[in-house]
């Protein structure tokens, strides 16, 4: 499966912080195939006591309808970990902190999508999301796309 980043839907805004009142960023757009969407990404970009650390939900299933049934919601966290000389990504809860709405279908715990059965396209979006998205790279590594 070829994966993009639709970049005609890719959004970013600044927030603060609500656990350490700090400015962060949050980049989101549709990640298509070929001929359709796939998923939709929402990439937080924190420096939670000078750390630097993305956490990144995909909303995977059908798009273009009212129904939201086929959605799930996949979360990771990437950034520092013991061991590592760079950045790992680590899989969390789905959607933990984004609303109540009908369009993050089921969020998944670590556990559950640790077993579901999509958690190899969530990694390739993951992939495509580091590689590509400009805010991201810059963000953890310092370098543009």
């Amino acid at each position: 499966m070829t994966l993009r980043i639709d970049e005609s839907t890719r959004q970013v805004r600044e927030f603060v912080c609500g656990c350490c009142d700090t400015a962060a960023e949050r980049t989101w757009a549709d990640i298509r195939t070929d001929d359709a969407t796939a998923a939709v990404y929402f990439a937080s970009c924190y420096h939670h006591d000078g750390v630097h650390e993305v956490w990144i939900d995909a909303i995977l299933g059908s798009w273009g309808r009212d129904d939201f049934d086929d959605h799930v919601t996949f979360g990771c966290r990437v950034g520092p970990v013991a061991g590592s000389p760079g950045p790992a990504a680590t899989l969390v809860n789905g959607g933990e902190v984004a609303g109540d709405s009908p369009i993050f279908g089921r969020k998944l715990s670590r556990e559950e999508g640790l077993t579901h059965p999509r958690l190899a396209e969530f990694w390739q979006m993951v992939d495509l999301v580091l590689e590509r998205d400009a805010l991201v790279r810059r963000h953890l590594v310092g370098v543009g796309a």
